[in-house]
């Protein structure tokens, strides 16, 4: 007969939430093991009065390997270290969260069936603040366990985490402790203790980058000193190490001069500008001294900052995102737009200086490069984050595979995902405190609500106990057809005027003169017909040209996607329109009084190569709009199935006027 059950409860931050201790069959029949059961929850399990690391765990129950028992422990001594100890007296080395030994699976070797779902290997983030979070996250839709290790028990992570060590990832007994218990070790933050790392990847432990990489990173002026060998383009910079060499670089580089802490730098801090020579020694003073270890780099006279997202796969295979814009304020990243508004040279050029960074790095990952757009088109490395990054929140709506399933797959081993757009354009905002406290909570509540209104927004809380001035707590993604309606919807957001929204016109008619119109106004019934967004202007080549100028110019960042151009006579104007846009334009001819509308139609299909028009019938405004709609049903499913049923219900039309001729003869027909 086996035994009764010996129960211990463990007190938590929810009562629904606890560790229960039974025994289980040993393989020996003189001794009893006892299987571990953590109950996960959104709480996590909390051992007071301890010091030591605890493990924290928050999902679903999970069966774990059999520990030895001779009696009933206390809840005090259910810590890390105490775990560990009895483990290592088992005989085989199990791994504490999975009942399975430590060894690292893969999720692409040869025994395939043995693997259930995507990866069995857990995955181990030194960090827990909201980068950890939204890894979290993207791991939950293919079931990859996630193990963080982070001081705060309530840090941002640990209610989404499949497991929570509360420790300092500074501390290296710590880290390797906790290196036991993940298949693979990676970071959502580079101030990690590099020195473990690089003692972990001797004794065989999978560091995704490796540590020679977060060495470089840590450092920014080893960074530059790096990319600079490697012929990456930068920002002239020089090390210094007392106020007479920050003269003398103040003197080779000149004046604004932008002076740089070497470690522990990030989010705005440990940056400072001095304006003239008299502002040296504040500017060394507000960053602590030269004994922190500073640099400077010459000023870099952007008139856009750049980043992409670079991911590298274990097989060396490489992706880019695509170029988004980010803007700062107060040096803390607060709107990234993508992709980046940029000539297609430019664009190339920012991808490639990028990929060629980070395939000067070891390791897989994300990785993050940040850039300087100069006035005269030169792209400039500013940074590298060996991680996921704030420039690449957007990608969780805005792309087929985000950055933060995409560093999953990555350290794992999987195959890289697809990093294109999804969408036309999208913004995103960080939401930063605006105060301390209760009120700072408040104000961040309101905007959240506005934000929640507004087509196309998503909203992003990270669940940060604390709110502080200026610290991230969460975001705001917006996806939508144009930068232009984005730019528009976050104004309306910010301002408190989410009501006032409005839909985009999808389709610009426009005509020289009202005497077109009753031409025109066939497309408009028709876009109506199919609910498509329009607007009707009178903008004329010759009598308002700097009017068809900016509207051309203004169309596609508006969130115009087709224009209809109606013209009569010489018609230039789709000819002209079609040369300041990248917009489709069909160009309707207009019957005049002379020429019976011939000349508008050879006009406009004799555009030069280069300028594409596209053109119907004289007057056949109709057939315009339906060509229009075609063109925006190849991203619409709904004008497809809108269309076809446009065509069936003509061929309808058609066949009950076939029967109705047969039926009465022409005679009668005609005469009905």
């Amino acid at each position: 007969m086996p035994s009764k059950p010996n129960l211990l409860k463990i007190e938590s931050l929810q009562l629904t939430s606890r560790i229960v201790f039974s025994p289980c069959q040993a393989a020996s029949s003189t001794a009893l093991n006892q299987m571990l059961l953590l109950k996960q929850s959104s709480a996590a399990v909390l051992v007071s009065g301890n010091p030591t690391p605890v493990l924290y765990t928050s999902r679903f129950t999970s069966r774990v390997g059999c520990i030895p028992v001779s009696k009933t422990y206390s809840s005090q001594s259910f810590t890390m270290a105490n775990l560990h100890k009895r483990l290592t007296s088992s005989p085989e080395k199990l791994n504490p969260v999975l009942s399975c030994s430590s060894h690292e699976a893969s999720p692409l070797s040869e025994n395939k069936e043995h693997v259930h779902g995507v990866s069995e290997i857990i995955v181990g983030v030194l960090g827990g603040g909201q980068l950890g979070r939204m890894l979290c996250q993207a791991a939950s839709q293919m079931a990859i366990k996630v193990m963080i290790l982070d001081p705060s028990k309530n840090c941002s992570a640990s209610s989404l985490a499949y497991g929570h060590m509360v420790d300092s990832f500074d501390d290296s007994a710590t880290v390797e402790a906790f290196a036991k218990r993940c298949g693979v070790l990676t970071v959502e933050i580079e101030h990690v203790d590099v020195e473990t790392l690089e003692k972990l990847e001797k004794q065989g432990v999978d560091c995704q980058p490796k540590a020679s990489t977060i060495r470089i990173i840590q450092d920014k002026y080893m960074q530059k000193v790096h990319f600079s060998q490697h012929g990456i383009p930068l920002p002239e910079f020089m090390e210094i190490s007392d106020i007479e060499g920050a003269e003398r670089a103040g003197e080779l580089f000149g004046y604004p001069l932008m002076i740089k802490s070497k470690r522990l730098a990030y989010d705005g801090r440990g940056n400072a500008v001095a304006n003239s020579q008299d502002g040296l020694s504040s500017a060394v003073t507000a960053l602590g001294g030269f004994g922190r270890g500073l640099y400077v780099e010459k000023w870099a006279p952007f008139v856009k900052e750049l980043a992409v997202i670079v991911a590298r796969g274990k097989d060396g295979s490489m992706v880019c995102y695509p170029v988004v814009e980010t803007v700062h304020r107060d040096n803390i990243c607060h709107i990234v737009k993508a992709p980046a508004e940029v000539p297609y040279k430019i664009n190339k050029l920012a991808t490639d200086v990028a990929q060629k960074a980070v395939g000067s790095l070891e390791g897989a990952g994300v990785f993050a490069v940040e850039l300087f757009l100069t006035e005269d088109g030169q792209i400039l490395l500013n940074e590298v984050a060996p991680r996921p990054h704030n420039s690449g929140h957007q990608t969780i709506e805005a792309c087929y595979t985000s950055q933060f399933e995409q560093h999953l797959r990555a350290v794992v081993g999987l195959p890289l995902g697809d990093p294109s757009m999804r969408t036309p354009a999208s913004i995103m905002y960080n939401i930063l405190g605006e105060d301390d406290g209760e009120a700072g909570f408040r104000l961040a509540h309101r905007l959240i609500a506005r934000a929640l209104s507004v087509p196309g927004a998503s909203v992003h809380w990270y669940d940060k106990p604390e709110m502080r001035k200026q610290r991230k707590m969460g975001h705001i993604t917006l996806v939508g057809q144009s930068m232009g309606v984005l730019e528009r919807r976050l104004q309306c957001i910010l301002s408190g005027q989410s009501d006032q929204v409005h839909e985009t016109p999808r389709v610009g008619i426009i005509m020289g003169s009202d005497s077109d119109l009753p031409v025109m106004k066939d497309a408009a019934q028709i876009l109506d017909m199919f609910g498509v967004t329009y607007e009707v202007k009178i903008v004329s080549a010759h009598r308002t040209p700097e009017m068809m100028f900016s509207y051309a110019t203004s169309a596609h960042s508006r969130g115009v996607q087709v224009i209809i151009a109606g013209a009569g006579g010489a018609a230039h104007l789709p000819g002209m329109v079609a040369s300041l846009t990248p917009l489709p334009v069909i160009g309707v001819p207009v019957r005049a009084t002379r020429l019976d509308g011939v000349d508008s139609l050879l006009s406009i299909v004799q555009m030069p190569r280069g300028v594409p028009v596209a053109t119907v019938a004289i007057n056949n405004s109709t057939n315009a709009a339906l060509l229009a709609i075609r063109m925006l049903g190849i991203s619409d499913t709904d004008l497809v199935s809108r269309m076809r049923q446009y065509q069936e219900d003509m061929r309808e039309e058609n066949m009950v006027k076939g029967e109705k001729l047969e039926r009465q003869g022409w005679e009668s027909y005609l005469n009905q």
